[in-house]
């Protein structure tokens, strides 16, 4: 990959483990730094505003505010900045429900994270095409 800068990724998950599994996968690629983590949707927006990340990867099902409601919050904040939903919760229904919510992908966490972190990738040529 040949961007100039390493792209910022906020991780949220609930579950410690895969916060820790996904910081660790986007850790080895040279084109993405991790800048932040939080547990649940609430913390998520505050990290987003105070950290300014240029990808934010979600859970879905969370405590005190899911990753649906969150979206919502975060893209009227933060309208460029690419959403992927990594949950193990994906069926059409949510899909719809999650564009509507202006999630950009949604990743099922079945997927390899080779797949989570191509769908990244390409948000961001998809970004800088249009």
């Amino acid at each position: 990959m040949d961007f100039t800068l390493a792209k910022s990724v906020l991780i949220v998950d609930d579950y410690a483990a895969i916060r820790c599994a996904l910081c660790d996968v986007f850790a080895l690629e040279a084109d993405f730094d991790v800048c932040g983590e939080a547990e649940n949707g609430r913390e998520a927006i505050a990290k987003a505003q105070e950290l300014h990340p240029d990808l934010i990867v979600m859970d879905l099902s969370m405590p005190v505010m899911n990753g649906l409601d969150a979206a919502r919050v975060l893209k009227r904040l933060m309208p460029n900045v690419p959403i992927i939903i990594f949950s193990e919760y994906t069926d059409a229904f949510e899909a719809e429900e999650a564009q509507s919510a202006g999630v950009w992908a949604l990743v099922p966490k079945s997927a390899s994270m080779f797949i989570l972190v191509q769908t990244a990738r390409s948000l961001f040529r998809y970004q800088l095409a249009a």
